[in-house]
């Protein structure tokens, strides 16, 4: 059963979408929008869910990330696929910088990773000679052309990133199995018991943290060289953060694909439903949704979806047998 809804998956991504609404560039576009949305929510559920931090300074790791892959591939000359690797290494690293704010709990970490948000905001505007400042980046890279398929057009870009998220989900769902995911779960529930077993929780925490950095700075080496073109206020623009958390709560932030439909569902609706509706404050409606969602499904939108044809299925086995 897994197995044949994992091929219903890869179809619906790789074949269906393409061939549907391959020659929709608008369409397209919005869908890559949405899908990159939904990595860094993946990205973000990771620490929420199994490390127990709620962030509000993703989009420092965005940034880095996208400004890393833009220099490595315009100043070191690197191929452009590899330098999104290692700009999501660079995102890891720079993660380590807001190590220390470990130590803090609930929204006090929340706080000091939107602080750390900022600082790098703000060295992105000053190092003029490394970043060109506010004045930003023109003429990145695009996606390259690899065995004859141009992953620089609307469609080549849609593959590459809804590759890059289900990397992201399988990733994420290896180490909600693993061992080390059973641990953090566990914390949630007592963090000091978990200590007294053996389990570093601090450790824990840090590995969690360098692996959604190093994905959100994926996510954003990809932006890109999707866009070709970076500022500070846009890479680092806290829009990374908010969006990505109101996805993975509207979709689930507990389950595996809770953020990423939360985010395509959240993003796309918005853009194609409400904003024609209501051009100046169609986000108004958006809130006002994700209240409801938050007030009559507080898990989120896929537990509803799998809760309800269990529902249906058990009255219907009542009716059946009355």
């Amino acid at each position: 059963m897994k197995t044949a809804r994992t091929l219903a998956l890869l179809a619906l991504c790789y074949v269906v979408v393409p061939l549907a609404l391959g020659d929709n560039h608008y369409v397209i576009s919005l869908i890559v929008a949405a899908l990159t949305i939904g990595g860094i929510a993946l990205a973000w559920a990771m620490l929420g869910n199994l490390g127990g931090m709620v962030s509000f300074g993703h989009a420092a790791f965005f940034g880095v990330g996208s400004y890393a892959s833009a220099l490595l591939s315009m100043k070191a000359g690197w191929p452009i696929f590899p330098a999104m690797i290692a700009a999501g290494v660079a995102a890891s690293v720079a993660s380590i910088a807001t190590m220390p704010a470990l130590r803090l709990r609930g929204p006090y970490f929340a706080l000091a990773i939107l602080a750390y948000a900022e600082i790098f905001r703000i060295l992105a505007t000053e190092l003029k000679w490394l970043t060109g400042g506010a004045a930003g980046i023109l003429s990145i890279p695009r996606l390259p052309v690899i065995f004859g398929v141009d992953f620089g057009t609307k469609v080549g870009g849609y593959f590459v990133v809804v590759t890059l998220v289900l990397a992201t989900v399988g990733v994420y769902h290896l180490i909600r199995r693993s061992p080390q995911g059973l641990a953090l779960k566990a914390m949630h529930d007592s963090e000091d018991a978990t200590r007294v077993v053996g389990v570093n929780a601090t450790m824990l925490k840090a590995l969690m943290l360098l692996v959604s950095a190093f994905f959100t700075g994926l996510m954003g080496a990809f932006n890109a060289h999707y866009i070709n073109f970076l500022e500070p206020d846009y890479a680092f623009a806290g829009q990374w953060t908010t969006l990505a958390i109101v996805s993975a709560i509207f979709g689930g932030y507990r389950t595996l694909y809770g953020p990423l439909v939360g985010a395509v569902m959240v993003y796309l609706v918005d853009q194609l439903v409400f904003k024609p509706i209501l051009p100046q404050g169609h986000q108004l409606i958006l809130g006002a949704l994700l209240g409801a969602m938050v007030l009559f499904s507080p898990g989120g939108l896929m537990p509803w979806l799998m809760a309800w044809p269990k529902k249906r299925i058990r009255k219907e086995v009542a009716h059946a047998q009355a």
